[in-house]
């Protein structure tokens, strides 16, 4: 199944280590973010659900829950997760989700049989309240993510949800912004740019982070 910015991000009822988890049940109304990892007791993976692990309260503080899966089954991400926490120096406490029969991967596209016909690549989901999928990232299983890089798309696809802008390259929290191009009318623009922004063209505008 090839799924695309916009589609609903498919439902499912899986076991995890946390136990039974009905994925939209658990989303709420929150954000989500749904990543894949090739196997249990591998390196990358490893550090991936330490740094995971470690920035939990970044992702609390966006609304945003959090789940791992692999298609190995649920006693193999148990004991994993010790030798995480051991080798990490983290507490693993957001859901790993098996997937052993492979379903969950078969919806979401996540093996790429031309990389591997059993194992996951490292797919990344960004999901919103709406259970819309509003990005993602893929990577080959020798590619260890960017989990800055994972914030950084979690804000701006936040902040452009709340304002009329866009951000534009290497834009990190906090930065100039560009103004939508839909935009035109002066007084909207006044009140959505009380400090005003700089125009180089018609089309791009520069105007500072709008505050939440």
């Amino acid at each position: 199944m090839t799924l695309s910015i916009g589609d609903i991000a498919p439902d499912f009822l899986q076991e995890s280590t946390l136990g039974p988890l009905s994925f939209h049940n658990w989303l709420g109304d929150d954000w989500g973010l749904l990543f894949s990892h090739p196997a249990d007791y591998t390196p990358v993976c490893t550090t991936e659900l330490g740094e995971t692990a470690r920035l939990m309260p970044e992702f609390a503080r966006r609304g945003v829950k959090v789940a791992a899966l692999s298609v190995d089954p649920v006693d193999s991400h148990k004991d994993w997760i010790h030798d995480i926490n051991d080798t990490q120096g983290v507490r693993v406490l957001f859901p790993i989700i098996a997937d052993p029969d492979r379903k969950v991967a078969a919806l979401y596209g996540m093996i790429h049989p031309h990389a591997s016909t059993a194992a996951t690549v490292r797919s990344v989901f960004f999901i919103d309240p709406d259970k819309k999928i509003r990005a993602t990232i893929t990577y080959p299983a020798s590619t260890g993510r960017n989990f800055a890089e994972i914030l950084r798309v979690i804000d701006s696809l936040q902040l452009t949800d709340c304002h009329p802008v866009a951000t534009p390259v290497n834009w990190q929290n906090g930065g100039e912004c560009v103004i939508v191009p839909s935009l035109k009318d002066p007084e909207a623009l006044r009140q959505a740019f009380p400090a005003g922004y700089r125009e180089l063209r018609p089309y791009l505008r520069w105007a500072p982070q709008p505050k939440p």
